[in-house]
Order: structure tokens, then sequence, then C-alpha cells
């Protein structure tokens, strides 16, 4: 039988919501058993919030002051560790999963499965190709522990269980790297719902003109309580910066309601939002790719429709 091991991904103590789709596509291979591995200098309140998600049988803990900051050449070596005694290792395939899994892998000698999005079996997966344009179908080879990062767009979260899984510390004696330090994080802050977990987004295109022209997006994702995204066309012209950025060099979400504004429509931002729910495109070329994925579309200015669609929502 499968055992599942599943990477937590976290930040200033909270639980990303990357993990709970992670061991949502660790349920369906339908393994013994998920467990889940908080590596942190302060695990209890990960852990916890962990424990408490369906289908998750234990959770472990390795606590080292080295922790602190998730740096792949500090935890790599400790999964590797870990993984003793599972068949599977699971990460989401976010910034840190990427970062982390390729590492794991090669200490553990194992050729890495990247952005799973579908189980057929234990050690059969699909996973897209060619900018989504292809599903593939691998296999793993069952005598090796499966390395894999997880496409959380294509999984939805797991629920929360009727109880808490139980949590125990590992010891764990893996030789750490001297050669890598944690410098500085500069990351943008905002109010505004995570990007890769909001339930709605907002994106704006190069058609939105420049960096002050980008306030209107803004403006109707606060009205809408969404997150903010961009084509990878409007992150180049300088309107908005980098982390903003939807498609296949950028976030791939899955949020329930997707307006792209401005936006055309290549197919590499259309990969970022294969999984999107409900897709609203507003762009003045009515042959602009977007709309053969769009299940409304509205033709015009951005600059009319928008103050209109405000007025409407109230």
């Amino acid at each position: 039988m499968s055992k599942i091991l599943v990477i937590a991904e976290h930040q200033c103590g909270q639980l990303n919501a990357s993990t709970a789709r992670t061991v949502s596509a660790a349920r369906a291979v339908q393994p013994e058993a998920v467990e889940v591995l908080v590596l942190s200098d302060a695990p209890d309140a990960v852990a916890a919030d962990a424990a408490k998600l369906e289908g998750v049988s234990r959770v472990l803990t390795v606590a080292r002051a080295e922790n602190a900051h998730p740096l792949a050449a500090i935890l790599a070596p400790q999964i590797a560790k870990a993984a003793a005694g599972y068949s599977h290792v699971f990460l989401p395939s976010t910034t840190f999963g990427k970062d982390v899994a390729p590492r794991a892998a090669a200490l553990l000698g194992v050729a890495q499965v990247s952005e799973l999005m579908g189980v057929e079996s234990a050690h059969t997966f699909t996973r897209p190709m060619y900018a989504g344009n292809a599903i593939v179908t691998v296999e793993a080879d069952p005598a090796q522990t499966v390395v894999a990062t997880v496409r959380t767009a294509s999984w939805p979260a797991a629920g929360q269980a009727a109880g808490s899984a139980p949590v125990e510390a590992l010891a764990l004696e893996a030789t750490l790297p001297t050669h890598t330090r944690f410098v500085e994080l500069r990351q943008a802050r905002s109010d505004r719902p995570d990007l890769q977990s909001a339930r709605k987004v907002v994106s704006g295109g190069r058609g939105v003109g420049s960096k002050e022209n980008f306030d209107i997006i803004y403006k109707l994702a606060d009205k809408l309580g969404a997150a903010v995204g961009a084509s990878r066309a409007a992150v180049d012209a300088g309107y908005c910066p980098n982390e903003m950025q939807v498609g296949q060099t950028g976030k791939i979400i899955a949020p329930e309601l997707y307006m792209a504004i401005g936006i055309s429509g290549a197919i590499q931002h259309l990969t970022g939002i294969k999984d999107a729910g409900t897709i609203v495109a507003i762009n003045k070329d009515a042959e602009a790719p977007i709309f053969e994925v769009a299940d409304l579309g509205l033709v015009g200015d951005l600059f009319k429709i928008i103050p209109e669609l405000e007025q409407a929502l109230g």
C-alpha cells in the first residue's frame, strides 16, 4: 500500500492553502495513510492547522532554528531523511514547491513528477505540457519513491475534519549545509486576497494602457473583494509588479470568477486560468482569443464598461 508524505507550505505561522489542495491530490492515490511534515523553527500553530485537514492521518514536526525560513538547501536534506518509509512525497507546485522538490528528488536519486493534475493509479499520473495544450500520462517507477509537485489549481482544498490528527515531533539526523543563509525577503504587501487562493480575481492586460490607468483594475477588484492579477504584457510594460502575473510563467490559478480586462488571451495566459470557474472577458477587439474561452464577453471600451459595472454593483 502507498503511504504519502505531504510537505506543508507555510509562512508567518500560518498554513498556506496550497497544502490543503496537495492533501486532496494525495488522497486521490487512495493510500494507506496521508501524513504531513511541518518544517519550522516553531511548528506548533501550523501543525495544529494541518491536523484539522480531512484525510490527514498524522502530522510530523521538525523544530530547528535553521527552519525559520524556507530555504531549499536547508529543507531538502531533512525531507530526504523523513521520506524513509514513504512511497510518495508530495509538494505544492508553488514557488515553494518548485524550489524545494527538485533538491529533495535529487538527494533521493529519483526523477521528479511535475505539475501533477490527475491520478490514474498509485504510480500513473497526468500532467500538462506544451503550455497546457497537451495532457500527458506519465508513469513513475514503483520501485522508487515518487517525488511530485501538485498543480494546486487542479485540485479542491481538503475540507476540515471532525477531529484532529495526532501531532508528533520527528527526530531527524540530517546534516545541513552552511553555505546557504537567509538574508532578507522582499515581497509586496496587500490587504487584498492572495492571488493564488482567491475565489475572485480581476486581471488587467496591455489594453489598460498605463501604470496609472491600472488603478481602474484595483478599484473594481476592491469593489468585488477580489485579488488582482495581470497578463505578462502588462507586467513587462511596467504596469504592475511581477508577482501579479498570471499564466504559464506566472501563477496558475483556479478562482470561481476570473475577469480578464484588456487581455487578448495569449496561450501562455490561458494556461494559467484553464481551471477557473466562470471567465468574464472585456476587450474592444471582438476577435481577441480570450473570447474563445470566456463564459461571458463584453466587447467595448473598458474605461466606459467598468464604471458602468461599478455603478450596477452599487
